[in-house]
């Protein structure tokens, strides 16, 4: 044990000069800085040698940590470190850290073990390190891995962090199992920022919670062993989740603001497969420019999300599907250039409230975009459309794709109903087009009228009867219920009683289509 009184270290520690000036430095809350002031030797990721000049003992630093000795006075102690190379394995297990923690461009020879271990804040920056192991971490302040190289993945399953998680520029690869972030659920109590982060293998946040804003601005997310680069099913972010460019400079965040003009940014980029599915987003899904590159069987699955705000505004799929089955967003901005190409998209049950395009989006894209998604016919996707367009006071095109689901339905008919569909369609266009009604009524009146108008035919009871007239007779005939006087009143023989027949069977067809086409109108209205 460490002699409180004194603060020296005990002598069976027998520590190396550069260990004894690190046991000063605690003491006093000092920097422990070791770096040569040449970037290449200092580089922690670099492969130039540092020597014993640089190194400490692992077991060293943890003691320090868990039960180093009291500070001088009116000082502070701390464990900050500077271009050191720690030895061994780094564990605190299970202990309680209180002395504040940075280790800045330091390099780990073996993993770092943290699970179910306590700290204030903890910070490392720009280190390299084979793995971090830090299942059920808890932090009273931030854990900051910024600029970090870890080798062989970073486990935080069930880790509460009190205010931010920064991974921000970090290097990770993948573990044994191809994760290269395990995260399965964390808690955060403020902000997750990851921009910038590069990652080769799975980003698994699977009931995570992120009490703020989860940013991957500019990250590019790959995974080459399997079917998913980011897998985050019930995810709860309170606020935004960021999958946008970023600003490419010098800072190691760029700040969560929309890069300015004139600066290099990168895109948000994952090559593999993500999973949203169930996952409850505060504010708003931001996709704006996004590159999903899929495998033909990879899927941007967005199953039952539910956030007022899905910005789909990415670049469009080459291959692999969308799927927003059971999602529930209020406001979609959207782009016609971001939506997968027939067979790539899905959205049965998909609800939203407004419609909010981005650039040029006509009504007959907006209705490929509904085929796009319903391979199988489905009504939900078309009347969903409908009433959205309605509610932004958009009828005539409300109209229009709800005669485009009747023409969709009608494919899937037998023969006899796709030639009653047929004949609906082009007499009044299922009755969202009213006025083709009464012009098809025009056509047939005028044709009638002027046919029974060289003909004047006998009367049934001779003297009782109006007088004969070709126009009233023949709109008597078109106009079913209604009688006008004039169809029971002559006796029409041969092909006049024909040309009779004719016009009584399109009245009623016209008047059948036309009823329900109203009574459809009049259900939805």
């Amino acid at each position: 044990m460490v002699d409180r009184h004194i603060g020296d270290p005990p002598e069976d520690l027998d520590l190396t000069a550069t260990e004894a000036l690190m046991w000063q430095a605690f003491q006093n809350g000092s920097r422990y800085d070791l770096t040569a002031g040449d970037p290449d030797i200092d580089d922690p990721h670099g492969g130039r040698r540092w020597g014993p000049e640089r190194s400490v003992r692992a077991r060293i630093v943890s003691l320090l940590l868990l039960d180093g000795p009291p500070a001088l006075r009116g000082r502070v102690s701390s464990v900050k470190l500077r271009g050191v190379q720690i030895t061994g394995t780094l564990d605190v297990a299970g202990g309680t850290v209180t002395p504040y923690v940075e280790l800045t461009g330091c390099r780990f020879e073996n993993e770092v073990l943290l699970p179910e271990s306590r700290f204030t804040t903890l910070r490392l920056v720009n280190c390299s390190i084979p793995r971090l192991e830090a299942a059920r971490l808890r932090t009273e302040g931030d854990l900051h891995l910024p600029r970090c190289q870890v080798h062989r993945g970073v486990r935080l399953t069930d880790a509460q962090i009190g205010t931010d998680l920064l991974l921000s520029q970090a290097v990770l690869h993948r573990d044994q199992r191809d994760h290269a972030f395990l995260g399965d659920g964390i808690t955060v109590g403020q902000d997750l920022h990851a921009e910038l982060l590069q990652a080769e293998g799975e980003i698994s946040l699977r009931g995570a919670q992120i009490g703020g804003s989860l940013s991957l601005r500019g990250s590019r997310l790959a995974q080459p062993y399997g079917d998913r680069a980011l897998n985050a099913p019930q995810l709860t972010v309170e606020h935004t989740l960021y999958l946008t460019p970023a600003a490419v400079g010098n800072p190691t965040v760029t700040g969560g603001a929309t890069p300015a003009r004139g600066v290099r940014v990168q895109r948000f980029e994952c090559r593999g497969g993500i999973r949203l599915d169930d996952g409850r987003i505060g504010d708003a899904l931001d996709m704006t420019q996004a590159r999903f590159m899929l495998e033909r069987e990879q899927e941007v699955s967005l199953r039952r999300i539910q956030t007022p705000e899905l910005r789909f505004l990415g670049e469009r799929p080459a291959r692999g599907t969308v799927i927003l089955n059971g999602a529930k967003v209020t406001n979609l901005i959207d782009s016609a250039a971001s939506w997968p190409d027939p067979g790539g998209l899905r959205m049965a049950g998909f609800s939203y409230e407004i419609l909010i395009p981005t650039g040029r989006f006509p009504l007959n894209q907006r209705l490929a975009w509904v085929e796009a998604a319903t391979p199988e016919y489905s009504p939900e996707a078309y009347e969903k459309l409908a009433a959205v367009l309605r509610e932004s006071g958009e009828d005539a095109d409300a109209r229009e794709v709800l005669l485009a689901k009747q023409r969709r339905r009608r494919e899937t008919l037998p023969l006899a109903g796709k030639l009653w569909g047929y004949v609906q369609d082009w007499t009044v266009a299922y009755g969202y087009r009213p006025g083709r009604a009464a012009v098809w009524m025009a056509v047939l009146w005028a044709a009638g009228a002027i046919a029974f108008a060289r003909h004047t035919p006998p009367e049934r009871k001779p003297g009782e009867g109006p007088a004969w007239n070709a126009s009233l007779y023949a709109l008597d005939l078109l106009i079913p219920v209604i009688n006008l006087g004039q169809r029971g009143e002559w006796r029409m023989t041969g092909y006049w009683q024909w040309a009779a027949a004719v016009l009584v069977l399109l009245g009623w067809v016209l008047a059948t289509t036309v009823a329900a086409g109203a009574t459809r109108l009049l259900r939805r209205g």
